[in-house]
């Protein structure tokens, strides 16, 4: 197969919920308010670490358009897909833009630490 050669992004990350694998900045991201088959999705104007599948002509809901689904490059799961043409004029800004379903990223916040930043007394204000 090959080497996988992985991005490292910079800055708050979106993540492959199954490998952790970084996909997209939230400074790329464009709007939360996509849908897909399995629930909430984020629309993207880059994603990284992914794999394409064949283009196909799917209908969604805001019309027809040319897509092409995209898969973690780490561990093989569908994460969303990329518009390559909308059929419609009205759609021609999705065009070149990735979706990312909600259900199959997390967010890279490392929710493993949990830091408690209310404000506490000190020790000297315990005498």
């Amino acid at each position: 197969m090959g080497r996988i050669f992985v991005v490292d992004l910079q800055g708050t990350t979106y993540n492959c919920k199954f490998c952790k694998t970084q996909l997209a900045l939230s400074d790329d991201l464009v709007s939360r308010a996509f849908h897909c088959r399995r629930g909430k999705a984020y629309l993207f104007s880059n994603a990284v670490n992914i794999t394409f599948g064949p283009h196909e002509e799917r209908m969604m809901l805001s019309g027809m358009h040319t897509v092409a689904d995209i898969f973690c490059c780490c561990c093989g799961q569908i994460v969303g897909w990329k518009y390559e043409a909308a059929h419609e004029k009205s759609q021609k800004y999705k065009e070149g833009k990735f979706v990312l379903e909600r259900g199959r990223i997390i967010d890279g916040v490392d929710s493993e630490f949990y830091i408690d930043t209310r404000p506490s007394m000190s020790d000297a204000e315990d005498a």
